[in-house]
Parts: structure tokens; C-alpha cells; sequence
């Protein structure tokens, strides 16, 4: 559980609601369902025009590594490869079949397969690059749907604010309903800005920062992989390995 996320969203939350109190406001006045329809129900129809479907169920899918980060350990990487390099120099290469099927991992499958069937170390950094790119741009247009969401929602704000001022343009003659269109008017606002620097953006920026920790323990595997292809030391592929872990 990543606690400075939840931390920080009840932070946020309670500075803006404890604000609001301290200038003599009420709570309930942030409370517009009309203003929470147009900004929450804008912005997701924005979005959802703007990705294909598995982009979207992608990012909705990512959400939860906000709270449940995915888990990179960087020294079992390591000290996988450091068994392996040493069983690859006592027994050759081929003696590594026997770990393809123990990983869970379909990339680690792959490159360990390349690896066991002679493949050369600058054709396999090459085959299994493309593969990471491929990966980490996939992951990266997930995380962009929280972007484009951070976009539109001020957008749709002040789109709200705009529907909310017509409201009270059309019943200037019956001052009873003025309140309530300059509410959904201002709350609109609110709920836009608020989402954006509140939710959208910053879940965008903590997928994109373990985004970056999921394809790092991708490459470090590969230096290690290719390290073993090329014969190198296990001590030096040991050591090259733990300058990522900085």
C-alpha cells in the first residue's frame, strides 16, 4: 500500500474543505451535483472519445498502482542473474534451459530463451529492445488517458461555469433561482481546476514514475542477460547491475 498517495489526496482534500471553513463557508455549498455531472461526466466522455478501448481499459486497469504499486525487486534481478552467469560459466549456456519455464515473467521466457539458443549479445539487446520500447509505450498511452483527463477537466470547468451563468441570465426575473445557477456556475470551476491538480495529474505522474521502475528492472535484466552471452565475470555483471539500483 502506497501511503503518501492516500496521504496526499486527503491532504489535498482537507486543505481545500478546511479553507473553505476557515473563510466562514459551508461545506454543503461544495456539494453540486449539477456541476459534479458536467465536469466528472465531460471529462470521462472526453477521454473516452480520444483513446481506442484497450488504451482506456488500460489506464482504468494502471489506477491501482497509485495505491498498490507494482513490485520491482531490484536484488533478487540481480542475484537471479549472478546464479545464472555463474551456472552458464561452469556448465555453458544450455544448462540455463532448465530456468525458462520457472519465470513467471513472459519477457524474462523470451530473452533467457535467445540466450540458451546461442543468440549473439548485440542481436538479443536488439530483439529484446524493441520489446521494452514496445511495453513502455503501451503503459505510457495508459497513463496518458490521466493526462488528457487533466486537460479537459478545467475545460469542461468553465464550460460548467458558462451553462451555470446562462441559468441565471434566463431567471433574472425570479431572483429565488439566481443562487442556485451562480452556484453550478463557480462549483463547476472548482470541480475542474480541483479534479485536474488534485487527482488526474498527479496519478498521470505517479503511473509514469512506476512506469519508468517497471522498464529500468527491464533493461538491468537484459545487461545482465547479455553479460552472460558475452562471458563476462559474475562479479562484473554483479557489479555493472547494481549501479541501476541508484
Amino acid at each position: 500500500m502506497d501511503k503518501i498517495s492516500i496521504g496526499g489526496l486527503i491532504m489535498g482534500v482537507i486543505a481545500i474543505i478546511g479553507g473553505q471553513v476557515l473563510e466562514g463557508g459551508n461545506i454543503s455549498s461544495l456539494a453540486q451535483p449539477t456541476a459534479l455531472l458536467i465536469v466528472f461526466g465531460g471529462t470521462l466522455g472526453a477521454v473516452m472519445l480520444q483513446n481506442p478501448f484497450e488504451v482506456f481499459k488500460r489506464g482504468i486497469h494502471m489506477t491501482r498502482w497509485v495505491w498498490m504499486p507494482p513490485v520491482v525487486d531490484h536484488k533478487r534481478i540481480i542475484a537471479e542473474i549472478h546464479n545464472w552467469s555463474q551456472i552458464s560459466r561452469r556448465e555453458g549456456l544450455l544448462a540455463l534451459e532448465n530456468f525458462i519455464n520457472r519465470s513467471p515473467d513472459l519477457f524474462t521466457k523470451r530473452a533467457l530463451q535467445m540466450l540458451v539458443d546461442g543468440a549473439d549479445p548485440e542481436r538479443l539487446r536488439e530483439v529484446m529492445e524493441v520489446e521494452i520500447d514496445s511495453y513502455e509505450d503501451e503503459l505510457r498511452q495508459g497513463a496518458k488517458i490521466w493526462e488528457s483527463a487533466g486537460g479537459y477537466s478545467p475545460t469542461i470547468g468553465i464550460l460548467g461555469a458558462v451553462m451555470g451563468l446562462i441559468h441565471v441570465m434566463e431567471n433574472l426575473s425570479d431572483p429565488s433561482k439566481l443562487g442556485a445557477g451562480i452556484a453550478v456556475a463557480f462549483v463547476a470551476t472548482i470541480y475542474g481546476v480541483g479534479a485536474a491538480n488534485l487527482i488526474f495529474l498527479p496519478i498521470a505522474g505517479k503511473l509514469k514514475h512506476h512506469i519508468q521502475r517497471l522498464v529500468k528492472a527491464r533493461f538491468m535484466l537484459l545487461d545482465g542477460l547479455a553479460g552472460i552471452a558475452t562471458g563476462d565475470n559474475p562479479r562484473l555483471i554483479e557489479s555493472r547491475l547494481k549501479g541501476y539500483t541508484f
